[in-house]
C-alpha cells in the first residue's frame, strides 16, 4: 500500500496520523484515570530522541542519541497528554526526569499485556529497520513482555518512500 507516483492523496501520512491518534487516546484515558493503568496493561514506547519537539535531560540524550524505549507501568508520574504529544515523569538510575515526546517522534507503541503493538516510520528513517532496544527506565525486575512474538497483533505502517 503506497501513495504511488501519481497519487495526489498522502495516504501514508493520513494513516500514520490516525494510528498515532490511537496512542494519544490510550494515554489520554490513562491520564483521565489519574495515571492509573487498568488491569495488567503497561506500555513500551519507543521514540526518536533527536526528533523535533522531544525534550529529555542531556544525560539521556547523550546515552540515547538516536532512539530510546520507555516503560509506563508502575513508576511514572505527571502524565500529561496534548493533541501533539505527551509528557511524563520517569526515574532513570533513581534520578527523576521529565520527558516530553511528540506523537510524531514515536516509532513503536506496545502493550504486551494484550499482545498489541503499533510500529511507525518517522521522516528520514525509511531505510532503517532496527530492532527495538530494551527499555532503560527503572522498572521492576521480571516484567518482560509476554505473549507471542509472531506479530499477529502488530500493525506495521511502512510505506515505500520515493527516491
Amino acid at each position: 500500500m503506497s501513495d504511488g507516483p501519481d497519487s495526489l492523496i498522502p495516504y501514508d501520512e493520513i494513516v500514520q496520523e490516525a494510528l498515532r491518534a490511537v496512542v494519544g487516546r490510550v494515554l489520554g484515558q490513562v491520564e483521565s484515570a489519574g495515571g492509573m493503568l487498568p488491569g495488567a496493561h503497561h506500555f513500551y514506547i519507543t521514540f526518536k530522541t533527536g526528533a523535533p519537539g522531544v525534550a529529555i535531560p542531556p544525560r539521556l540524550k547523550e546515552r540515547f542519541p538516536d532512539e530510546m524505549t520507555i516503560v509506563l507501568q508502575n513508576k511514572f508520574w505527571d502524565l500529561k497528554v496534548t493533541p501533539e504529544g505527551f509528557s511524563v515523569g520517569l526515574s532513570f538510575n533513581q534520578i527523576p526526569s521529565t520527558l516530553v515526546v511528540p506523537f510524531s517522534a514515536i516509532t513503536a507503541f506496545v502493550d504486551p499485556a494484550v499482545d498489541f503493538g503499533l510500529q511507525f516510520q518517522t521522516s528520514g528513517d525509511a531505510e532503517e529497520d532496527e530492532a527495538l532496544h530494551d527499555a532503560e527506565n527503572d522498572s521492576p525486575e521480571g516484567n518482560e513482555p509476554t505473549g507471542s512474538d509472531d506479530g499477529s497483533n502488530v500493525v506495521t505502517v511502512d510505506f515505500g518512500r520515493k527516491k
